[in-house]
């Protein structure tokens, strides 16, 4: 087998999931954020920010579990029925959630039901979501490469603080994203905003930090053997760094500083869990190679995907860069 090729369609794989958590979570945190507002416009306002963009940030997802069913069956075969039950209940909560999302537009008696269906379609899948990545840095059974768990393996104390983590992560991100995008007492209050969900994800991320190595050897000899411990210990400095930085951001008034360095934040978290999980891709036994498919359907798949992933990443920057700057009051982009 070219060994290359399944750690080529790892960050492929890797690169969509990374995207799909920065691009569809602000707009989940925009969701989160509904109930905080104190109208029907300023709830009108927040979504016309993520108008033109929160169907194709879905792009993303579907990349990432295509690519794993092509590319890596047997890890797509065991995680599928390890993670039954959250991923079927995020999709559906990502559907109820899109027909609300266009639902609420046209509604004039029931607005008011779907704006709850927007923000409880936004929770459901944000804790699914949660609970899958808190499912997988613990662990799955396998046995003869087949899941050998039960249904609610993923349902623990240790996933349901990553699960509030994510939900406090993406809080952070829709925050920031209105303070870069919209006007008004909307950007005025998700300042305040912002800084609550900062402060929850330094709080979670730093429980989730001291609890993985304690918990799980596996990952405790990864950050803490040598010479990993010298090699690593940017990591966790640089996201204290970058959360400070974050903080000094929105107390200075900064719009669009923070948005980035909450992206930032998130990219160092998710380096860190590739540091801690790395070549599994089923942890803890499983890697890329053990569960690759054979090189002729890699490169076959490879093939579309390199022609079309330019493709989508162009179309991409040019929706964001064509509905720049921000949303005023009572007004859409035109």
């Amino acid at each position: 087998m070219e060994w290359y090729l399944p750690l080529i369609w790892a960050g492929v794989i890797g690169t969509a999931v990374a995207l799909y958590v920065i691009l569809d979570g602000f707009d989940l945190g925009l969701g989160l954020l509904f109930p905080f507002t104190r109208s029907e416009s300023e709830r009108d306002q927040i979504v016309r920010t993520i108008a033109p963009f929160w169907d194709g940030n879905e792009t993303w997802l579907v990349l990432g579990g295509g690519g794993l069913f092509v590319a890596f069956p047997w890890a797509y075969a065991v995680i599928m029925p390890a993670f039954y039950i959250p991923v079927i209940t995020m999709l559906l909560a990502l559907v109820f959630r899109g027909v609300a999302f266009e639902f609420r537009h046209i509604a004039k008696s029931s607005k008011k039901y779907w704006n709850f269906a927007f923000w409880a379609g936004s929770l459901v899948a944000t804790l699914s979501q949660g609970f899958v990545l808190g499912g997988l840095i613990q662990g799955v059974k396998v046995e003869n490469r087949a899941f050998a768990g039960g249904a609610f393996d993923w349902a623990t104390p240790f996933a349901l603080v990553c699960a509030l983590g994510l939900t406090a992560g993406y809080g952070l991100l829709g925050a920031t994203w209105l303070m870069m995008k919209a006007e008004g007492p909307v950007a005025e209050r998700a300042r305040g905003q912002a800084k609550v969900m900062l402060a929850a994800v330094m709080i979670l991320m730093g429980i989730v930090s001291l609890w993985t190595p304690l918990a799980f050897e596996r990952i405790a000899e990864r950050w803490f053997s040598t010479p990993n411990i010298f090699l690593l210990w940017p990591v966790p400095v640089a996201a204290v760094l970058l959360a400070w930085a974050t903080w000094h951001w929105l107390d200075a008034g900064r719009d669009v500083l923070p948005f980035f360095a909450s992206v930032g934040l998130f990219f160092l978290g998710y380096f860190g869990l590739v540091i801690s999980s790395f070549p599994y891709l089923v942890p803890p036994s499983l890697t890329v190679w053990d569960t690759a498919a054979h090189p002729s359907s890699q490169i076959f798949m490879l093939v579309g995907t390199l022609i079309m992933l330019p493709i989508i990443l162009t179309y991409t920057a040019y929706s964001y860069w064509l509905f720049r700057g921000k949303v005023p009051e009572g007004q859409g982009y035109h």
